[in-house]
């Protein structure tokens, strides 16, 4: 193999990926040591694709800039372990009987090839991936390559003789796939988490009745049976993850708040626990947010927003005051909305603050503030903090009284734009429910800028859809005509497949209804109208309603018939 770096600095400048003076300054900048091309790499000066596309021109070898993980063989992978995979920066990708290929982030680094072509019996072809897409293969390809199930796990239980009291319930390993720790509640708790993230659920439920013990995972919305363990493991199970999130495991008689930061197959979850007491013991539900996946769902196109809505969404934020108001029953997704409406209008030029309960996602440059009751930080008494922060942009977690509407709307009319949710089942109700909070009709009619209403309905599996024809009594429930099929609807699949768990829909998105403050409104809030009449009056106009916006996300063949009726059933058209 030839190593000389004056060839792979002639590489980078014959490519013109860098210029003589970024090599300049990299040789005064490198310290005794260090590589050239980090130093290259900190400057800016280099991406670390090129240089890995550089790296494998100097040794001569080939360059893949992605690895699929489905291509891999898992019986390579089975033979290598993750923790020396991440050590080594290498991954077994297949062979042919005669020779295995072998993704490697440093050439240079010989001695795991070396082990490799020992421990296969057969020689290895290196190839040379960019480091931070080796290092997600490496994660990916291990995760899915990982079949131990919690209803696997349960055999341990069943086989090993427990004795589990706090002080032997062992620290969290810094990635779950890491550990190798022997005691099977351990391994347990560990499983079921893993299998959580790799099953996309957002919530854990651990629910003791007289005679067992229930773990239910909620995927898209929806619980799922996963494990009934054995009554007698009831306390070992709850006082580790009492432990692992930082509770109290000897206090049983009140409810308990922690969390809990952990990584699953490289990824950084963060997962809130809930403990409160129960006839048959403390009921435990932990919610999981994959931190990294949430910041890149954090966009209005993904969510769900599309064609006039987004239009008009995207121009609301940018106005200079004003309130705009998110509504929808709990988990339809609100506070996500407002999320993303802030990352997108997120800049140096503005001061963005919030005060929420409890702080969902962390924005950067955003500053955010955190409800705590026990030290009177109320919305109120922070909202009224926020103000004499010279902000911009105010979001407030909840309008729950009037006492926090009356200071957002009054931050409104001094010049600043804020955002905030409010329960209701559609967005007419939020004028009235202001009015009935005792608000003046004239400050809501001259605050709020637009109120938006959602729902998250599941999302159709591609993989295992059918098409059919819809009777015109079912089109009708949700406001279709027959003439405006282009062609046939889709449902999901009795027993699904398993990409979808057998559920028939992975994934959900967002319908919305938009309800903008024009005249008539105003006019009609200022009367004390009802929230029939201002509905009325948007439709009149050309509004579309929650379930008309579902019923064009059903002809696009992203949902079913079922789901839209199913989150929509109390609207009326």
């Amino acid at each position: 193999m030839a190593t000389a770096r004056k060839s792979f600095e002639s590489i980078l400048l014959d490519r013109s990926w860098v210029s003589e003076q970024d090599l300049e300054r990299a040789r005064q900048r490198k310290k005794p040591g260090q590589d050239l091309a980090d130093v290259l790499v900190d400057m800016g000066a280099l991406e670390p694709q090129r240089l890995a596309r550089a790296i494998a021109q100097e040794y001569w070898l080939p360059f893949q800039a992605h690895v699929d993980e489905h291509a891999i063989d898992p019986a390579l992978l089975g033979k290598v372990p993750i923790n020396y995979a991440k050590k080594n920066r290498v991954l077994p990708l297949n062979g042919d009987g005669h020779s295995v290929t072998v993704a490697i982030a440093d050439p240079s680094n010989y001695e795991p090839l070396d082990d490799l072509r020992m421990l296969f019996g057969m020689p290895v072809h290196p190839v040379v991936v960019p480091p931070e897409v080796l290092n997600d293969a490496i994660n990916r390809s291990y995760d899915q390559a990982t079949t131990t199930t919690a209803q696997d796990l349960m055999i341990d239980l069943e086989e090993d003789r427990l004795d589990v009291v706090a002080n032997e319930l062992a620290q969290e390993p810094l990635d779950l796939l890491d550990s190798d720790d022997a005691a099977p509640i351990i391994k347990l708790v560990n499983g079921l988490l893993s299998q959580a993230v790799k099953d996309r659920a957002s919530d854990i439920h651990i629910e003791p009745f007289e005679r067992e013990l229930m773990v239910r995972f909620r995927v898209d919305g929806m619980l799922y049976d996963v494990i009934s363990p054995p009554k007698r493991f009831q306390p070992a199970i709850t006082s580790r993850v009492k432990v692992m999130s930082g509770l109290n495991i000897a206090e049983k008689r009140l409810p308990q708040d922690g969390r809990i930061r952990l990584r699953v197959a490289g990824r950084d979850i963060d997962v809130r626990v809930s403990a409160i007491p129960t006839a048959f013991g403390e009921r435990i539900v932990l919610r999981l947010l994959d931190r990294a996946q949430a910041l890149v769902d954090l966009n209005l196109d993904r969510l769900g927003f599309s064609g006039d809505n987004l239009t008009r969404i995207d121009r609301l934020i940018r106005q200079s005051h004003g309130i705009i108001l998110a509504t929808g029953p709990t988990g339809s997704g609100k506070t996500t909305s407002l999320y993303a409406c802030l990352a997108r209008i997120n800049s140096p030029e503005k001061n963005i603050i919030t005060i929420e309960d409890p702080i969902e996602y962390q924005l950067r440059g955003i500053g955010q503030m955190q409800v705590n009751p026990k030290i009177e930080l109320t919305f109120a008494s922070g909202l009224r903090s926020i103000l004499r922060q010279d902000p911009d942009v105010i979001m407030v977690g909840e309008i729950r009284d009037s006492e926090t509407a009356e200071i957002a709307i009054h931050a409104a009319l001094t010049g600043h734009l804020v955002f905030s949710t409010l329960h209701t089942n559609d967005s007419f109700g939020a004028l009235t429910r202001l009015v009935d909070m005792g608000i003046e009709p004239f400050l809501v009619s001259s605050s709020i800028l637009a109120v938006l209403a959602q729902r998250l309905v599941r999302i159709i599996c591609p993989n295992c859809r059918e098409a059919y024809t819809p009777a015109p009594t079912e089109l009708a429930r949700i406001g279709v005509r027959s003439e405006m099929l282009q062609g046939p609807l889709y449902r999901a699949a009795a027993n699904g497949c398993r990409a979808c768990r057998g559920s028939g829909y992975r994934g959900r998105i967002a319908i919305q209804e938009l309800m903008l403050m024009d005249d008539e409104v105003r006019s009609l809030v200022m009367q004390k109208a009802d929230a029939a009449t201002i509905r009325r009056a948007c439709t009149s106009r050309g509004m579309k309603l929650l379930r008309q916006n579902g019923a064009e996300r059903i002809l696009q063949g992203e949902t079913t018939v079922e789901e839209l009726l199913r989150v929509t059933q109390e609207d009326i058209l």
